[in-house]
Parts: structure tokens; C-alpha cells; sequence
């Protein structure tokens, strides 16, 4: 057994009485059977925590783990930020410890980059646009332009290069090649609106300008120039100031049973969105990056435009062609892009018991080439605090009996839990609210295209309780895009836009909804789907039925957990 402690020493035996100072040289001391405690307090990573084959065995667990003395351990990403100095309006500067600093912990709070609405007033022209205000020419360099429902499920960022006066008015030149990339992803056409079949680029509407001191309002930053500017809440003090600099915490590549037992993850950055890329979004964890743009029909007259490919959102903590590794009673939190990823071929991995909250994008990601992962009693809340189309858990394409269950979801912006093409996937006891909060044409539980070549190898959703899902054009349970072989049944969905959806494009097949208890008829049933046996509950008596009562009672995390 090995101890870590963030006032050891590695030069010392890594004794209880003598710790080391370091994970990095506890890792190199290790070995299969072995233990590494890390005893409480901010443990600072200046690089990524690799682990190899060569770590196999090894258990990393917080001091006192699974006992009333169990010890808060943070292994930390950020950087401090000091030497704050008075700034014109009240404002404080610093100089900021990375290059693109986009979260900002103030003492026990993470504060938000300054933004102002974009409301109008612009023409969108060949590099950009031109707003008519001259005064949009102040705003200096560092500005993010984003794009909320540029689909209904999607929010892009796009760069800007720079501003310049031009005229009367002000020129907004977009970096490249995320704005021609967006203005070539982002086209549909049909009658969204009942204002008759329309040609409509995303591209046109930016809907929010992020990231200028000229946007700053009481709790708010940004980052000009390598300088952080602030504006504090009336009567507070920075004091203790944090800002996550290192992208990767921990990356296990290619080992084998090893296990994280009570560690904390946090202050994790991605930098992606902020390069000339950009970030343009199309689905879950999903963005675009050049390459082949397919055109899909949605009904008669109407097509989107679609990526040929995607690259996945990463994940801070990384856990890669790596097989029964197990992440238990953790936190992750304060994360820049996904707080923990499976990736690649491996078998028997799993995240239980963890609590994930304040994440910028997703909080758990199953990848292509999982086998028999499971995700089970977690706590995921306030995922999607940056890019908003991100889930709570995704089950990635090319996943084989993958389990999702008995999970706590609560406050997305978008879907909930969703479930990719895929053989086998059982999402089962998961307590579902408040999803849908910013975005909308997702559901509470989503999953698209075929889910095996049977009833027996197919998808299993049961026992959910799904409530308030929130913004208009949601579904609680949303069988979508040519899904097949699942078995929808005993859920509870209230509160929902629909409980269901059956008539999509490419049409589902082979959908069974059994036993259901919801509080809307969601129509006839078109061929290819069986509805049986399923509730309508009126919304007065919703709560008093015993039957759908205790499907809610037993959703979501264990006593304990």
C-alpha cells in the first residue's frame, strides 16, 4: 500500500508516516494487488495522469473510502489565479494561468463568461456579418458568437477573427473554417413555421456574442489580451480564484482492473471551441469538422443537411481499449467537456455510485467497441452548462449490451439518456427530470436507428420514471430515425410535450410500447409499432395511482447511494 499526500515528499517511501507528494510517482511505484490512498486536499496535476498496461491492478482509492472518515480528495486541473489589481469600473484583472481560460471558479462558485444577446440590427455577408451599431467595433478581440437551436437539438460556436469600424458601422470578419463550415452544415429546407417551404441557414442568426470586458456584468468574466477581467458581486472579494488549465486529468490506455474509489475530478478545460474550428454541434456529444455533408429527407418537401461523419466531445477523464476498470463513489465537476469517456474496445467497465454535476458538456460517454459497460446509480446533474445539446449519459454507436440503469438525470438543456444504433442497450430504473431545458426535438430517453436484429438481442427500456420534460417539441420517451427491435415498457412519462413518438423518419419498426403509464394518448399506432396495455393517467390523479407511483418510488439511485 501506497499513501499520496499534497504535502509529501517523493523523495519519501510513500508510507503513511512519509507520503508521497505525487500521483505521477505513486503510479511508478505501484503494482498489480497494490492500493494507492490519497489522503484529503487539492491534488494539482501538471500533466495528465497516464495509466498503461504496465498499471494494470492497481486500486486508487480516497483515504477512509466507504466510512464516515472518508477524506474530500480533488485532483485538480486548475491553475490558481493571483495577483488580482484594480481595473476601470470597478472591474479586477489578472493575468490568466492558460491561453483560453472559458470557466472561472470564484471561491465556491463558478462564474460565467460575459455575454449580451444578439437581437438584430446585422447582414450576414461572405466572411461575416455587418452590424449597423458602430459601437459593436469596441468589442475587441477574444469574442465567441453562438448559434442556439441553429437545428432545434443544436448550439454551435463560431469564432471571430476580428472587428473593425466600417463606416457607420462595424464589420465582423469570422474565423475560418468554422463559420464556411457552419454555413454549409446548417441548411434545411421545408415549412417549419407554416410560412410556406423556406430555405433557412443557421449561419444567418447568431443569437448571443460571449467573451468581451464590454459585456461585463456583476459576477461575470472574460479574458482579453491573456488578462482576466472581472466584475465582482457587490461586496465580494475574489479571494481564492481558480481557472482549469489541463484538458486531460486522467487517461487509462490499455489496462486492465484497475479502480478509482471516492476521488474527485475537477477543473478540466477544452480549448477545441475557442480555435478557428469552432464547435458546431449537429447531435449529442456530436460536432462537426470537415469532411462529407449528407442531405436527409425529413418528410415530403423538406430535407436537413447532416455531417457524414462526427468526432466525439472528449472526456477529461479518459478511459480508453481498456477492460473492468471501474470508477465508484466519485465527483466530477467544474469539467470543460465530457466528465468521464469510455473510447475503444473493452469489456466490463463501469461508472456507479458517482456524482456529476456543473459540467460543460456531457456527463457520462459509452463509446463504439464497448462491451457489457454499465452505468448505474450515478447522480448527473447540470450537464451541458456550455454546449447545451450534450446528454447526461450517451451510449455511443457500435455499444453491445451496454446497461443504464437506476441513475438519477436531472437539469439538461437537452435529451436526457441517449441511445445510439446498437445491439442489446438496457436503460432501466433511471429517474428522468427537468430535461429538455434550452434545446428542443429530443426526449427525456432517445434512442435512433436499430438496436439489434431481434426482440430478444434488441434494446430494453424499463421501469423509467420520466418527468418534466420541458421545452415545446420533446417527447418523455423518444424512439427516433429508423429505430427498431425495442422494448418500451413500464415507464412512467409525465409532464412531457408527448409521451412518445411514433411517426418519424426513416419509420420505427418492430417498437413495442407495453404497460406504460402516461398522462396523454399518443395516437394510433402506425405499422411497425404495437402499443399494449399502456395507461393514460388523467394529470389531476396522475400522482395517486399506485401502480405508476411505484415505478417512481423505485427509479433512480438506491437508499444509500
Amino acid at each position: 500500500m501506497f499513501f499520496v499526500d499534497p504535502s509529501g515528499d517523493d523523495s519519501g517511501p510513500g508510507t503513511a508516516e512519509r507520503p508521497f507528494g505525487t500521483l505521477e510517482r505513486a503510479r511508478e511505484a505501484a503494482g498489480p494487488g497494490d492500493t494507492v490512498v490519497l489522503r484529503g486536499g487539492v491534488h494539482r496535476l501538471d500533466r495528465t495522469l497516464l495509466l498503461t498496461e504496465a498499471d494494470s491492478g492497481v486500486t486508487y482509492r480516497a483515504h477512509g473510502y466507504g466510512t464516515p472518515e472518508q477524506e474530500e480528495v480533488v485532483i485538480s486541473g486548475g491553475r490558481p489565479v493571483t495577483g488580482w489589481r484594480a481595473g476601470p469600473g470597478g472591474t479586477l484583472l489578472a493575468d490568466s494561468p492558460g491561453p483560453d481560460v472559458r470557466r472561472l471558479r470564484i471561491g465556491r462558485r463558478t462564474a460565467e463568461r460575459a455575454s449580451v444577446p444578439i437581437e438584430g440590427g446585422f447582414t450576414r455577408t461572405g466572411t461575416g456579418y455587418l452590424f449597423d451599431d458602430p459601437a459593436v467595433a469596441e468589442w475587441g478581440d477574444g469574442v465567441e458568437f453562438v448559434y442556439r437551436g441553429v437545428y432545434p437539438w443544436s448550439e454551435a460556436r463560431c469564432p471571430v477573427a476580428r472587428i473593425r469600424r466600417d463606416g457607420g458601422a462595424a464589420a465582423v470578419e469570422m474565423a475560418q473554417p468554422a463559420f464556411e463550415r457552419a454555413a454549409r452544415l446548417y441548411r434545411s429546407v421545408g415549412d417549419w413555421d407554416g410560412q410556406g417551404v423556406q430555405e433557412h441557414n443557421g449561419a444567418d442568426s447568431p443569437t448571443t456574442a460571449e467573451n468581451s470586458p464590454a459585456f461585463l456584468t456583476e459576477g461575470t468574466f472574460a479574458l482579453a489580451g491573456g488578462v482576466l477581467h472581472y466584475l465582482p458581486l457587490p461586496g465580494e472579494r475574489p479571494g481564492e480564484a481558480t481557472a482549469p488549465v489541463l484538458e486531460t486529468l486522467l487517461h487509462v490506455r490499455g489496462a486492465r482492473d484497475v479502480s478509482f474509489l471516492g476521488l474527485s475530478f475537477a477543473d478540466a478545460a477544452w480549448s477545441r471551441p475557442g480555435s478557428p474550428g469552432g464547435f458546431l454541434h449537429y447531435h449529442g456529444n456530436g460536432h462537426y469538422d470537415g469532411g462529407s455533408l449528407v442531405r436527409v429527407d425529413v418528410f415530403e418537401g423538406a430535407h436537413v443537411t447532416v455531417p457524414g461523419d462526427q468526432e466525439a466531445m472528449p472526456g477529461n477523464v479518459l478511459i480508453e481499449d481498456s477492460s473492468r476498470i471501474t470508477v465508484e463513489g466519485c465527483g466530477f465537476t467544474r469539467l470543460g467537456a465530457v466528465a468521464v469517456e469510455f473510447r475503444g474496445a473493452g469489456e466490463d467497465n463501469a461508472v456507479r455510485g458517482c456524482e456529476i454535476d456543473d459540467v460543460s458538456g456531457g456527463g457520462v460517454g459509452v463509446g463504439g467497441g464497448a462491451v457489457r459497460h454499465r452505468v448505474e446509480a450515478n447522480r448527473i446533474r447540470r450537464i451541458g452548462r456550455e454546449y447545451r445539446g450534450s446528454p447526461a449519459v450517451l451510449v455511443a454507436e457500435g455499444t453491445r449490451d451496454t446497461v443504464v440503469a437506476q441513475n438519477l438525470v436531472a437539469e439538461t438543456p437537452h435529451a436526457g439518456i441517449v441511445v445510439y444504433e446498437g445491439q442489446g442497450a438496457q436503460v432501466l430504473g433511471n429517474l428522468v427530470h427537468d430535461t429538455m431545458q434550452v434545446l428542443a426535438d429530443g426526449g427525456g430517453i432517445y434512442l435512433s436507428g436499430p438496436q439489434g436484429s431481434s426482440y430478444a438481442d434488441g434494446a430494453l427500456v424499463r421501469g423509467n420514471a420520466v418527468l418534466d420534460t420541458v421545452t415545446p417539441y420533446n417527447f418523455g420517451l423518444y424512439t427516433d430515425y429508423g429505430a427498431s427491435w425495442v422494448t418500451v415498457q413500464g415507464n412512467v412519462v409525465h409532464r412531457a410535450d408527448a409521451p412518445v413518438a411514433l411517426e418519424v423518419s426513416p419509420p420505427l419498426e418492430h417498437v413495442a410500447f407495453i404497460g406504460n403509464f402516461w398522462d396523454a394518448d399518443p395516437g394510433p399506432a402506425p405499422g411497425g409499432v404495437l402499443l399494449a396495455e399502456n395507461t393514460v393517467l388523467a394529470a389531476d390523479t396522475f400522482g395517486t395511482d399506485p401502480a405508476a407511483a411505484a415505478v417512481t418510488a423505485a427509479a433512480g439511485p438506491p437508499a444509500g447511494r
